[in-house]
């Protein structure tokens, strides 16, 4: 690997890592990049996947006072997206990912839109959500769920697709779903990291690199998030992601 691959790499997963812990948006990055370099589609997927496991871990050193505001809520979503992640990560081994590459730019319209949805305004964690009908909590997890299979069998933008679901189906500050989201993510993609070693070809050059850039921008980013204007960084979401759902669309169906 030459020295300019590198540092092209490393760049990268700078810019992808502080997407990704701010916006969820790091695919819009690492994985063109990815492809620019030579690897083949399925091969920079998992490769992609197994970098951001290193965003994480930069962002869960960065939010600890965020994920100790309410640890039921973590754990809850953290068990959820780490199993939906498992059985998308055997599903990715067993079938092709054609389905999730017509469906991504929908999904990611759609987290866009959610991240348009008024939500009342939180000035402060809330230790405790108030109690909600079982209806409401079941189909919630199941929204949870499949983010998680989806993180598992495809992953690209699904940092931005588990924020917009937890955005509204959570009662916690931005900041507090964005470092849930975060570690949830990590754990997922630690455990696809692991199942993808075994059964599916990553490029491990590559994924250090970009993994050392991911960390940096995985721990600069919940700083940002700490100190800019909320509804301004959703607007901006919405924006990426509909940005990013255009370029699917392109590359996909033109």
């Amino acid at each position: 690997m030459s020295i300019v691959i590198i540092i092209y790499l490393l760049v990268a997963g700078i810019v992808a890592g502080l997407l990704s812990t701010t916006a969820g948006l790091a695919s819009l990055v690492s994985y063109p990049v990815l492809l620019s370099i030579g690897l083949p589609p399925v091969s920079a997927n998992v490769t992609n996947t197994t970098s951001a496991v290193f965003t994480g871990f930069g962002a869960l050193f960065s939010s600890q006072k965020e994920l100790k505001t309410s640890p039921q809520t973590t754990l809850t979503v953290i068990t959820l997206t780490l199993v939906g992640s498992i059985c998308g990560s055997f599903l990715l081994v067993t079938a092709p990912a054609t389905t999730f590459e017509h469906l991504v730019l929908f999904l990611i319209l759609a987290a866009g839109i959610l991240m348009l949805v008024p939500k009342k305004n939180l000035t402060k964690e809330v230790g405790q959500e108030h109690a909600q009908s079982k209806p409401a909590l079941f189909w919630k997890g199941l929204a949870i769920l499949a983010v998680g299979i989806y993180i598992g069998y495809f992953g690209a933008s699904a940092g931005m697709i588990l924020l917009a679901v937890l955005t509204v189906t959570i009662r916690q500050t931005f900041v507090v779903s964005n470092a849930i989201k975060n570690l949830a993510i990590l754990t997922a993609n630690l455990v696809a990291m692991l199942i993808y070693a075994f059964t599916a070809h990553i490029d491990w050059g590559a994924a250090i690199v970009m993994g050392a850039g991911f960390f940096i921008g995985g721990y600069l980013g919940p700083i940002v998030v700490r100190h800019v204007s909320v509804p301004l960084l959703r607007r901006l979401i919405a924006i990426g992601a509909f940005a990013l759902a255009g370029y699917f669309f392109y590359t996909t169906y033109l």
